[in-house]
């Protein structure tokens, strides 16, 4: 019997654990003898045939490793049917069984899309926004809230010895969990997330009434994509550029509510924007272990043909779920925590 060759990549933003995941699937798959090539640079490796073969050498010490061996990009594979005609030879002329896709909603959503036309797929969950539907938690976001809570814990201090309001911008387009999570975590004073649009006045007023108690500082956590409502409408602030799935690149709304908060309060307000630190750097314990189990799920899943399909969290146990099912929505914050929020909040 021919020997089986899986192809592994990572698509979209890098995410700390990509190396646990990529090591684990590697390591569970060349344990049954298959052949496993990484693609590099996400689904242009496919387009353009570019890869490395992935082996007990190559995965070695990278599980501690940030960002992703493979290289990651965000190329729209769906882009027009000469694309995923491209896809599909490339498919075919490398031997391939099939692949592992390692990313968050756009590259799932691909995935997904590609299965239904006949690619064999399994994906794996992975981002720091956590908002991929279907399982409780994402590899990496952890560590982008390990990251955040000491970034305000820092700022804590300089805004309390300057008498001044700190905005903290994080990640999260749709969905407001690092915000969420670091603002509980720092003791943030107030957290706006997408999930809930808030309006300056709103927000004002809660720094006015910890001033009238006597605190003369403020910590304001922000998700990128939260939006702020103005004359009733709730707006977002972004940046004029998209990327090539349309998503308009998210940026700014920390400066404009330190801008509008100095306004109205008249305390001189700083804004720090984390960005792309969250997504950077070494891994905490958790997320190498969680990738790693994700990795090898996927493995499993490969070794039971389970393609169309991805391994998703359910409390303390990895179960296999429908690429479909997980992409028809995002996971955002529920109820519960929005009510957690407006109790610590002042």
């Amino acid at each position: 019997m021919d020997q089986k060759k899986i192809a592994i990549l990572t698509g979209g933003g890098d995410c700390p654990g990509l190396n646990a995941a990529i090591r684990g699937v590697t390591r569970r798959l060349l344990s049954k003898n298959y052949t496993v090539l990484g693609l590099l640079d996400g689904w242009a490796g496919l387009l353009e045939k570019r890869f490395v073969e992935l082996n007990y050498a190559t995965t070695s010490g990278i599980i501690h490793v940030g960002g992703t061996i493979l290289r990651t990009s965000r190329t729209n594979v769906l882009k027009d049917q000469e694309t995923i005609d491209t896809a599909f030879k490339n498919f075919k002329e490398l031997g391939l069984d099939g692949i592992v896709a390692i990313g968050g909603e756009g590259t799932l959503t691909v995935s997904a899309k590609l299965f239904e036309k006949g690619m064999p797929l399994i994906g794996i969950p992975k981002t720091i926004d956590n908002d991929i539907d279907q399982t409780d938690f994402t590899f990496g976001f952890a560590t982008a809230v390990e990251i955040a809570t000491e970034a305000i814990d820092r700022l804590h201090t300089t805004a309390e010895s300057h008498n001044r309001v700190m905005v903290v911008e994080v990640m999260g387009r749709h969905a407001g969990w690092i915000a969420t999570y670091s603002g509980i975590a720092g003791g943030a004073d107030v957290v706006v997330i997408p999930e809930k649009p808030r309006s300056i006045e709103e927000i004002c007023k809660i720094i006015n009434a910890r001033k009238d108690r006597g605190k003369r500082f403020s910590i304001v956590v922000v998700a990128e994509g939260a939006k702020i409502l103005v004359n009733g409408k709730a707006t977002g602030i972004s940046k004029e550029r998209k990327d090539p799935f349309g998503r308009p690149l998210l940026g700014g709304i920390g400066q404009f509510l330190a801008d509008e908060i100095e306004k109205v309060t008249g305390f001189e307000s700083r804004v720090t924007v984390l960005g792309h630190v969250q997504r950077g750097g070494t891994p905490v314990s958790s997320d190498r272990v969680l990738a790693t189990n994700f990795g090898i799920t996927a493995g499993d899943m490969v070794l039971n043909n389970q393609w169309g399909m991805m391994p998703a969290l359910k409390g303390a146990v990895m179960k296999p779920v429908l690429l479909s099912d997980a992409t028809v929505k995002l996971k955002t914050v529920p109820e519960r925590y929005l009510e957690i929020l407006q109790s610590l909040e002042g």
